[in-house]
């Protein structure tokens, strides 16, 4: 798994950055060859209204596509949609296919209902979709494939790595109450129970609340700035950007932060301690494996359903490379991430947010 990461991170590094007109496709260097067949695209990558260089799902992601497309001689295209919408969506996954990609890949639940339209428009194309559950697209494809992962599981890697290192004043800052953010949450303070049981602690406390946005403001920043106040000393902060307000909030009050899906030590070394991750440019190379392999058709593994990838698939994992933990060491952490692996260790994946995850030993205070 350490050797994975660090070659996640240096292919990230090199992602290869172009231009991207508005409403027309770009191409990223990257090393890719060229198109077969007399095509310009051979996989394609439909971000969304983001760019490429996110350090997120977009940059991820397109890592991912590249790194397959470089190994196998193909050409790899992004498209940027010109505005935030379904149409325009579906407008570059059009462009993409006249282009001649095989398959077309794409990151987040907002994309569900441009794959609907043109899964069914386009049956001869494989599309691959990240985190987008059939919670978001109900009925995939035979040509679709949803990819999502075990968030329940790295959340609870977080929260006992947090307590096992002697955090006691914890919080979860949650963007919308989707059910990613749910696991994350849910699976975080299951981690941080557990550990206080483990290690005879019962003044573990933690503040959970959704801020109901994914973007930063000054209300989420007002919020952490209490919080951190008060005397909260982490807060695992899962929601796009928000991560920012919790930051800023972080940073002026002394206090430590967990990022979310990449590794987010970028944002400032010494605050972010460590960072609950999806492996997903590893999870793109292995699903286009697998089109690739089935003549640019999807395997009864991935066809026409929601594959979820936890530990035992390398699709989540907490950054220990970039971790500022004092006491929870490797060892501590292997031992845990093996539990997931081979079953020993399991974690509730609910994400019914009307039911909480039962507590014994650590106080939780859900909030408005």
């Amino acid at each position: 798994m350490k050797k994975f990461m660090a070659l996640l991170m240096a292919v990230c590094m090199t992602v290869a950055l172009a231009a991207c007109g508005s409403g027309s496709s770009s191409s990223g260097d990257g090393g890719s060859g060229a198109a077969s067949g007399g095509s310009t695209t051979d996989i394609a990558f439909v971000t969304d209204v983001g760019n490429i260089d996110d350090q997120s799902f977009n940059q991820y992601t397109w890592a991912g596509v590249q790194e397959f497309c470089d190994a196998q001689g193909l050409k790899a295209n992004y498209y940027k949609p010109s505005e935030d919408s379904d149409a325009a969506r579906v407008e570059q996954m059009d462009n993409a296919i006249k282009d001649g990609a095989k398959v077309v890949v794409m990151a987040g639940y907002l994309f569900a209902p441009a794959l609907e339209e043109a899964q069914a428009k386009y049956p001869d194309t494989a599309f691959l979709a990240i985190d987008i559950s059939t919670g978001d697209l109900a009925n995939p494809g035979q040509n679709a494939a949803l990819i999502t992962y075990k968030e329940e599981q790295v959340g609870y890697l977080a929260g006992y790595a947090a307590v096992t290192d002697g955090y006691k004043k914890l919080g979860f800052l949650g963007g919308m109450a989707v059910p990613a953010v749910i696991r994350y949450g849910y699976g975080f303070v299951q981690g941080a129970e557990q550990a206080a049981k483990d290690k005879g602690l019962t003044d573990v406390s933690m503040k959970y609340w959704y801020s109901g946005s994914f973007s930063a403001n000054d209300d989420i920043k007002a919020k952490m700035d209490s919080w951190y106040s008060e005397g909260t000393e982490v807060v695992f902060a899962c929601g796009g950007s928000i991560c920012q307000s919790c930051l800023a909030a972080a940073q002026a009050n002394g206090g430590k932060m967990i990022g979310v899906d990449v590794d987010q030590s970028y944002l400032d070394p010494e605050v972010v301690i460590t960072s609950a991750m999806k492996a997903l440019s590893h999870s793109v190379v292995v699903a286009l494996e697998d089109a690739q392999a089935n003549g640019w058709k999807f395997s009864d593994k991935y066809a026409g359903k929601e594959t979820k990838l936890g530990a035992a698939e390398e699709g989540v994992s907490l950054s220990m490379e970039t971790s500022k933990f004092k006491t929870f060491t490797q060892e501590d952490y292997d031992k845990l991430f093996q539990g997931f692996v081979d079953g020993t260790l399991t974690c509730d994946d609910s994400y019914d947010d009307n039911v909480k995850p039962a507590v014994s030993t650590i106080t939780v205070e859900y909030l408005q």
